[in-house]
């Protein structure tokens, strides 16, 4: 099984890495303050709060007082997080004494924005100048659309319609590391993007615009003014209409980009063109745990391991697809089975027991999602069981030796292969050993010497 793991990271991951220069230069926005304060866990705001206004650096044994000593590891959870997004920074002083400082541009900014409060660089447009605008609901059935396009263009291009096909360029950077090619052969999934699949949405999209950040150099943009807007868009409007006219030009291709996604839709009027933000792009600031939306389920699981998934997407059935055996699809309905067979061929295009469970619970339908277990724990422990079995035995190239002429030679061979580390087994009854594949070529010239 693959040791690697498909980790989805939020924005502040990405921010947190990003050059100290380049991170005080996001502080000059009172916007991205604000959205680096919410993604801190509580412990972590209160002591920006507390900080504000004081101009002094806070001795770390004098924080450290601040909370019960049972409290001791989530006061150090949020110093460190403090410190990895330079909010805090660590000074000495002549006695090496540890104290904290807040940043001085962020804290003139959070300081402003606590005052007087904040405007973003653009208004909304008024709608007289702009066309019936979408409703919430259709803005999220197109979001929905425009992302399960995206995800059965990865899966197979040939399940998209027609008029959805993304550019070249940009698949090419959304589906870094989620595909694998040969020489002469077509794009297939990697064990990242088998195990990408089963991901939340708002998992998968930062996956994504982590592969979009960090390929920004690339074509010749600074991915700090991408991460910058990119957090400034999380704080518009869903659903109101924004100038294309107001933006820059890595702003107004990032749009671009992320129309294909469905983190905006386009718009024209007959003067100007605007870009309504959906609640994919709101949701870019938000914690892992804050954004995971509660969404209706749609997977029911038997004991008898059938499985119903009340579902007319052909998203919904590629991915199931990938771990059982669908047998028929209705119109609102996808029937089919877990078996060993298609487990079998889950586990050998690297998605993991736990990740095929996990999806399960994740999108259990209402009518068992208060049912303990959600899913039938014979149903779970079968399909961990399974996976055991695939890893009981391993497999390692290996070069059997046998016919040695003498005794001796057969010991030499043994030492030699010992005390390099690559001895796997030996017979000294029958003289026969044998030892690791890349250790071969040197064996080999060992028994040239020994002749």
């Amino acid at each position: 099984m693959p040791q690697v793991m498909v980790v989805a990271r939020n924005f502040m991951d990405m921010v947190a890495a990003l050059p100290a220069a380049k991170l005080d230069m996001l502080y000059d926005s009172a916007f991205i303050c604000e959205a680096v304060l919410r993604s801190f866990p509580p412990l972590a705001k209160k002591y920006v709060i507390q900080m504000l206004y004081v101009s002094a650096p806070m001795p770390a044994a004098a924080m450290q007082e601040w909370v019960l000593d049972e409290y001791a590891s989530k006061h150090k959870v949020a110093i460190d997080r403090l410190l990895q997004l330079r909010v805090f920074v660590e000074v000495r002083d002549r006695r090496k004494e540890v104290s904290y400082k807040m940043n001085n541009k962020f804290q003139a900014n959070m300081q402003k924005y606590l005052v007087s409060g904040g405007c973003l660089p653009r208004e909304p447009l008024p709608f007289n100048v702009t066309a019936r605008l979408p409703t919430l609901v259709e803005l999220e059935n197109y979001a929905l659309e425009q992302w399960e396009c995206f995800l059965l263009q990865l899966i197979n291009s040939s399940q998209v319609e027609k008029g959805t096909t993304f550019s070249s360029s940009m698949m090419k950077t959304f589906q870094r590391g989620l595909l694998s090619s040969r020489d002469g052969e077509a794009a297939k999934l990697s064990e990242n993007g088998f195990q990408f699949l089963l991901m939340e949405t708002n998992a998968q999209l930062w996956y994504i615009m982590r592969e979009y950040i960090s390929s920004a150099e690339e074509r010749g943009v600074d991915p700090t003014d991408l991460i910058s807007f990119l957090l400034e868009l999380s704080f518009h409007t869903q659903g109101a209409a924004y100038s294309l006219s107001t933006l820059t030009e890595v702003q107004r291709i990032a749009v671009m980009d992320l129309m294909e996604l469905g983190l905006v839709k386009l718009q024209q009027g007959r003067k100007d063109s605007w870009f309504i933000p959906t609640k994919l792009a709101t949701n870019l600031s938000s914690s892992l745990s804050d954004s995971a939306a509660s969404k209706e389920g749609i997977v029911v699981v038997e004991t008898n391991f059938r499985l119903y998934a009340y579902s007319a997407s052909k998203l919904h059935c590629e991915i199931l697809r990938l771990f059982s055996r669908v047998e028929y699809q209705l119109p609102n309905l996808i029937v089919g089975a877990i078996t060993k067979e298609s487990l079998y061929g889950a586990f050998d295009n690297g998605i993991t027991a736990e990740q095929i469970i996990s999806f399960l619970q994740q999108n259990a339908h209402p009518r068992v999602i208060d049912k303990i277990p959600i899913v039938p724990e014979n149903v779970t422990d079968q399909i961990r069981l399974w996976e055991n079995d695939r890893n009981r035995v391993e497999m390692i190239l290996s070069h059997v030796y046998e016919d040695f002429p003498s005794k001796d030679m057969f010991e030499q061979c043994c030492d030699h292969a010992r005390d390099n580390g690559y001895l796997l087994w030996e017979d000294a009854k029958k003289m026969r050993l044998i030892v690791s594949g890349e250790f071969h070529q040197e064996m080999r010239e060992f028994l040239r010497r020994q002749r």
